[in-house]
């Protein structure tokens, strides 16, 4: 099976690392003009843009800001042109007991990892849907189901995502899919030590497949839900997490 993404433009927000940065990766070598998006992290863009080379572009803009995501998304579309993907996969982690989050903390973790997908798709949805196609995926957790001790704001926040997709698929199906994806533990800078506990980091990974996913692993999924192959895909959580939720 060979996905065929040429011809498309696809913007994907925290493309500088991990995940995000496999997904641009994928979406580029699958032949889409990819926009990454990372706030603050210029030199690290560059990296990405160097390794994907061809017609990629980066866009410095605060996901939680929305005139300044109306305005990433403006510049996007005037210089690779329409959006046909948007992948939202910004996000951060908090892990802290629930007692003791400053309401600035679990507003900062739900701005980050649940406003911005609002922010980003409602901006993108205004010029997609008069066209009628197009696809969102988001980047949510298995978490959001299996919920964690000490990780309550991001485990609330990816809920959220999942029922944000579940709803932007219903009002703007058939044209328009919205799918994401619920990652298991992956093999990123947000499951090193300095982000997480050496306990959780344990718990993380006594799962069925016994590793951690590579973040390549997650983005193929990504790569298939952006494909004609995914067309009867509409308001679906696919998890590739080794197991570690079995749905």
């Amino acid at each position: 099976m060979k996905i065929d993404l040429a011809g498309k433009v696809a913007l994907v927000t925290g493309s500088a690392t991990g995940i995000g940065r496999a997904i641009a990766e994928a979406l580029s070598a699958s032949g889409a003009r990819v926009a990454l998006n990372h706030f603050g992290q210029g030199a690290l863009m560059a990296d990405v843009l160097d390794s994907l080379g061809g017609d990629a572009r980066a866009f410095d803009a605060d996901v939680t800001d929305g005139a300044a995501v109306q305005r990433m998304v403006a510049a996007v579309e005037w210089q690779l042109g329409p959006i046909d993907i948007l992948v939202n996969n910004a996000g951060i982690l908090l892990e802290k007991p629930f007692l003791d989050i400053a309401d600035y903390e679990w507003d900062h973790v739900i701005a980050v990892d649940l406003k911005s997908v609002f922010l980003c798709s409602q901006a993108v949805l205004r010029n997609m849907q008069p066209r009628g196609r197009g696809c969102i995926i988001n980047v949510a957790s298995e978490l959001a189901y299996l919920g964690r001790a000490g990780f309550t704001a991001y485990c609330a926040a990816k809920a959220g995502v999942v029922g944000l997709t579940k709803s932007l698929a219903r009002e703007f199906a058939p044209a328009i899919r919205v799918n994401g994806i619920a990652p298991g533990p992956t093999d990123t800078a947000m499951l090193s030590l300095d982000q997480i506990s050496a306990e959780w980091r344990a718990k993380e990974l006594a799962i069925p497949a016994a590793r951690a996913a590579g973040a390549d692993e997650i983005a193929a999924t990504a790569v298939f839900l952006a494909s004609d192959f995914a067309r009867f895909y509409y308001g679906q959580m696919l998890s590739p997490n080794g197991g570690a939720l079995m749905l």
